[in-house]
């Protein structure tokens, strides 16, 4: 039976789940490994999936390496505008209680698609190789909590453990083109919650309250300067205030107001010094302003950088050139966004590797660069209108996928 990608792409997209609520999602996901001849685990860190792929070798019999193929699979709190005639109109509910609009703004029904396509092509070719593939569809990266949750479930334990990690992500390159390169490959990163006490009243009447929201928009404003006037231009940091939290009528005053940042750096000498730095002007902020107590700092989670094993890294470079030219696989840089799939690689002690693999229509992206218009005119992931065109990214994804996997298995 051929798995009709297409299909099974267009209505992963039209059907996005929330971040481990993914049960649709890893039921289809489930169901096409059993029906490809896995061995398949359902619920493992609450609704991930792991299916196993043994082939022992046909001469000896021995299990041979064992390869971790990593897909994510959750969707993000976003309404969908990109006018597709299979755009989302979900509805989920978010941690907080409240419905959102759901969308696959990250890709990540991509990824399952392409996942499912390579095993596909794996199982096909089982008789060209030996060895065990252990097929990871993850739950919850959008939390950067999904491949924790999985190895706290077990994961190491109970399935046969990695010589290698592999995974993908598509992102707004031309379609048919690879991105990947040893060490750094995308940014460590913190999620921060800041709460700031003020003294709440009526609006008319400032004078006797500590107003939390002008202490908010100071803090913004100065976090700013934490990376144009506190890092080493030739360094690279992100400080974003991606969230703020605070009143509910327009004569109120409040007495709190919620921050949340998401920061980004390469390395822990880095991650240490902007912290410092972010904590030092949130709390001095909080002074300036007046505040009687201090404010609360906590952490949402916390992903390490995504970092490649340079010989691991070299030989699918290689394959990836033999199969779809020199010119087509590139080095891409330090992406400043953040991934979880380290933490497989990390936990069992072997190497990663992790590519990107583009998904912008190349004519489109071809103007966009000859006309300055890169940011306006290719949305991006997280972005209401991110779509990748269907193909050739679902060949492009497959074919990576297998042939990355190809390489470390006998």
């Amino acid at each position: 039976m051929t798995v009709d990608l297409e299909a099974l792409y267009i209505d992963l997209h039209k059907h996005p789940e929330l971040s481990f609520q993914e049960t649709r999602t890893a039921g289809i996901a489930a169901a096409h490994l059993r029906e490809l001849g896995l061995e398949v685990h359902e619920g493992v860190g609450i609704t991930g999936v792991v299916g196993v792929l043994s082939n022992p070798s046909a001469s000896s019999g021995e299990p041979g390496p064992v390869v971790w193929l990593r897909a994510d699979m959750d969707a993000l709190p976003v309404v969908e505008e990109t006018g597709l005639a299979y755009a989302s109109t979900a509805t989920g509910v978010d941690p907080d209680g409240s419905t959102v609009g759901v969308m696959h703004a990250c890709g990540h029904d991509m990824h399952v698609t392409a996942m499912i396509g390579a095993v596909e092509r794996l199982v096909a070719e089982r008789d060209q190789w030996s060895g065990t593939v252990v097929v990871v569809i993850q739950p919850a990266e959008e939390y950067g909590a999904g491949a924790r949750a999985m190895l706290d479930d077990g994961a190491l334990d109970r399935f046969p453990r990695p010589d290698v990690v592999l995974g993908q992500h598509v992102t707004p390159l031309p379609a048919g083109t690879i991105g990947v390169r040893p060490g750094p490959q995308m940014s460590a990163s913190d999620g921060i919650q800041v709460v700031l006490h003020g003294r709440g009243g009526h609006g008319s009447r400032p004078h006797s309250t500590i107003d939390p929201i002008v202490m908010a928009a100071a803090t913004i404003m100065r976090l700013q300067t934490v990376v144009s006037r506190e890092v080493d231009p030739r360094d690279l940091a992100v400080v974003t205030v991606g969230a703020i939290h605070a009143g509910t009528k327009n004569n109120i005053i409040p007495a709190d107001a919620t921050l949340q940042l998401s920061l980004r750096y390469p390395d822990e000498q880095l991650r240490e010094k902007v912290l410092e730095r972010v904590e030092r002007v949130i709390r001095a902020e909080a002074t300036a302003s007046g505040a009687e107590r201090e404010p609360e700092i906590s952490t949402l989670h916390r992903l390490p950088a995504t970092i490649n094993d340079a010989d691991a890294t070299e030989q699918v470079v290689s394959a990836f050139r033999g199969v779809f030219g020199e010119q087509s696989v590139i080095d891409p840089g330090l992406f400043t966004g953040s991934e979880d799939v380290s933490w497989f690689a990390r936990d069992a002690g072997v190497p990663l590797v992790f590519w990107f693999w583009g998904g912008v229509d190349p004519q489109l992206y071809a103007d966009a660069v000859a006309n300055g218009t890169v940011d306006r005119d290719v949305p991006t992931n997280h972005s209401p209108f991110y779509a990748p065109v269907i193909h050739p990214t679902i060949e492009v994804g497959v074919t990576a996928m297998a042939t990355a996997a190809r390489e470390f298995l006998d």
